[in-house]
């Protein structure tokens, strides 16, 4: 079983396919309800 360390982003590191997500996600200001992932 792998364990996983989330405690920080300085133990942890995104995968490919993390990173591939994070460039492709719709955002947009929260306060005016334009972020579909809030």
């Amino acid at each position: 079983m792998k364990i996983y360390d989330l405690r920080s982003d300085t133990i942890t590191n995104p995968t490919p396919a993390m990173r591939k997500a994070m460039a492709e996600a719709e955002v947009g200001d929260d306060v005016y309800r334009e972020d579909p992932t809030v």
